[in-house]
């Protein structure tokens, strides 16, 4: 499954940390609203009123950089221009309240500096700073994931296995009913297929793109498995891509003790998993002849729950919208399930109501604007 990258540019949900990455070239270092900094300094004394302000951030050091504004007391960010190139200059759009604020550079090569502390005074609300995350906030979640991966293809190795040998048996019947069980499996693995590589092609590649579509040799893995058992192929054609994907399962359950994920994917992934089910799954692009997308959607919902659980500590005291994520995904999740049949059969997409068919799409719409904060909140950040 291949992801299309998230790039968060603006602010975090309920105004929690904006994130200003666009940066034009300027060389001006004047007083009000220009925070210059440079090797030896971050920002001389600066002067801001409640409200949303603009700050413009000018880099003066000889290397690249990134800059917070952050509460002195903890660290916490409220807002950040990053990847910000020598000599160039980048707007910081915040909303600031009563408190105290100081801008903190992290320039490459460089240790930290944090600069002069500024005191608005009065009661007004503005943006509320998040914790950052740091590298080793992450390496427990990673580990977990890990493991939790570790498990499923342990389980996917048996499924694929007994499908294959279904197929070999000439039992298409039975590798029908085993395909789906060893599908979701595998769907449910969300935040690891970047880690995969190649082996996610193998295993899960669509026929998009390749020159004979569905029937070109590169049409390998879950897919070419499906289509051939729901579009009238017999056990002999089957049992070589059936065997094809139980040896690529086998061979990325070896190979993966060796991987390790990424520890951006983690947060992003609680996003882009469900984008690509809206994207493949809720318009029926990925149905090769099962029927199953809402089945599929549904692993894809318990990957994306997976990896919120992980994550959940770290959340809990940064996101004030956790709720909101867990009471649309249990929305889209009741709508889904609405659509499985007594006799486990699914709903395909095609044959949904147009009710059905909007209010599945409306729900996952939202539960993505909910999660699609925390890519930035999680992201692992430097602090020294």
């Amino acid at each position: 499954m291949a992801f299309r990258t998230f790039l968060p540019l603006a602010l975090v949900a309920a105004g929690a940390l904006a994130a200003g990455i666009v940066a034009g070239c300027g060389s001006s270092t004047s007083s009000g609203n220009v925070i210059s900094i440079s090797t030896g300094s971050c920002g001389a004394q600066w002067q801001a009123s409640p409200g949303m302000q603009t700050f413009e951030i000018y880099n003066g050091a000889a290397a690249g950089a990134e800059v917070d504004l952050i509460d002195p007391a903890n660290g916490a960010i409220y807002a950040e221009v990053s990847g910000l190139g020598q000599g160039t200059t980048a707007p910081m759009q915040v909303d600031l309240g009563s408190g105290r604020y100081a801008f903190k550079c992290l320039i490459e090569d460089t240790g930290a500096i944090t600069g002069p502390v500024v005191t608005i005074g009065g009661h007004v609300h503005g943006a509320a700073a998040i914790l950052p995350v740091t590298a080793d906030d992450l390496l427990q979640p990673a580990r977990e994931y890990h493991a939790y991966v570790t498990a499923g293809l342990q389980v996917l190795v048996r499924q694929t296995g007994a499908l294959a040998a279904d197929v070999q048996a000439g039992n298409l019947a039975a590798a029908r009913a085993a395909w789906l069980p060893a599908h979701l499996t595998y769907e449910r693995l969300g935040a690891a297929y970047g880690t995969f590589g190649n082996y996610d092609t193998e295993i899960d590649g669509r026929a998009d793109g390749l020159p004979g579509g569905v029937n070109d040799p590169g049409f390998t893995g879950f897919y070419r498995v499906e289509y051939g058992l729901w579009h009238g192929q017999s056990a002999s054609e089957l049992a070589g891509p059936a065997s094809q994907l139980y040896q690529n399962v086998v061979a990325l359950n070896a190979a993966f003790p060796g991987m390790e994920i990424d520890l951006l994917d983690i947060g992003l992934r609680t996003h882009e998993i469900l984008e690509n089910a809206l994207e493949f799954q809720l318009t029926g692009q990925d149905d090769y002849g099962s029927g199953t997308t809402l089945a599929t959607t549904a692993a894809n919902i318990a990957g994306t729950r997976e990896l919120l659980q992980i994550l959940h500590s770290l959340l809990a005291v940064r996101y004030p919208a956790l709720p909101s994520v867990y009471f649309w995904l249990d929305r889209l999740q009741s709508l889904v399930d609405a659509q499985q049949q007594p006799d486990g059969t699914w709903t395909p997409v095609s044959a949904l109501s147009t009710t059905a068919q909007e209010q599945i799409d409306a729900a996952c719409g939202q539960a993505l604007q909910e999660l699609a904060p925390i890519a930035v909140i999680t992201e692992p950040r430097r602090t020294t």
